[in-house]
């Protein structure tokens, strides 16, 4: 098992290393949110927190972004190779399709890993720094666990789907109140009860936060250990779910 996971991951990075566009671009957004927002609403945040900086509780949320991005959308790949015939190729092979999952799931979200490594080498140029070597690895074990869960979600909503446009469609209604309610950007505080809920019942909102009290020293809402488990559990389960639906799919 531990061979075709290997491989399986082996597969996805050549492709991404292939695709310097796909690099570059995926920066670009995050990028943009990092200096709109580092730079237009730093100075307010200051102020109203008695001289914080917005740049430290800022750029955990933007690490996320690149993270939640480029794993979500490995789900494509499943659609491609369908549309390709290379799903029916891997479904025939003598491998279980709980172990094509595996390896699918682990390879999309080594490469929003290492997304969000870059996002986070671009962070210091403004000004952002990890107090310590270990709250970098509590901060790795989040970043991590963020990926495992949104490449899972896209895998298991691409396992349902045949139609690539169909798909980008639905994450693209489903990113963005996914992140901009998680507390990426602002403050989980002082809102209105349903929006409250809302954020409560994110998965993103647990990443993030334990992200930020990780790599930022910000305090939590919810506390590092909770954020941990919860995002455990989350993904535990969403691979559960992919692994059940990717049984029943059909090349």
């Amino acid at each position: 098992m531990i061979e075709i996971v290997y491989i399986l991951c082996l597969r996805q990075l050549k492709h991404y290393w292939r695709s310097k566009a796909r690099l570059i671009g995926s920066l670009g957004q995050p990028l943009l949110f990092m200096i709109a927002f580092g730079y237009g609403f730093g100075p307010m945040y200051a102020i109203a927190s008695g001289g914080a900086s917005f740049t430290d509780f800022l750029a955990p949320g933007i690490i996320t972004m690149a993270i939640l991005y480029t794993a979500i959308f490995s789900g494509l790949e499943i659609i491609w190779d369908r549309q390709f015939g290379f799903l029916k190729e891997t479904m025939v092979a003598p491998i279980s399709r709980t172990e094509i999952m595996i390896g699918k799931t682990f390879g999309g979200a080594i490469i929003a890993m290492i997304q969000g490594l870059f996002m986070l080498s671009m962070t210091y140029l403004f000004g952002f720094r990890i107090p310590s070597l270990g709250s970098f690895l509590m901060g790795l074990i989040f970043m991590f666990l963020i990926a495992i869960f949104f490449s899972g979600l896209g895998l298991t909503l691409a396992s349902k789907m045949e139609d690539m446009q169909g798909f980008q469609m639905i994450l693209n209604f489903l990113i963005m109140p996914i992140f901009f309610l998680s507390g990426a950007l602002f403050p989980l505080k002082n809102l209105p009860n349903a929006i409250n809920l809302i954020s409560k019942l994110n998965p993103l909102t647990y990443g993030v936060d334990g992200l930020r009290g990780s790599i930022a020293g910000v305090s939590t809402s919810f506390g590092i250990y909770n954020d941990l488990v919860a995002m455990g559990a989350l993904s535990v389960l969403i691979c559960t779910i992919g692994i059940m639906l990717f049984l029943k799919i059909e090349a």
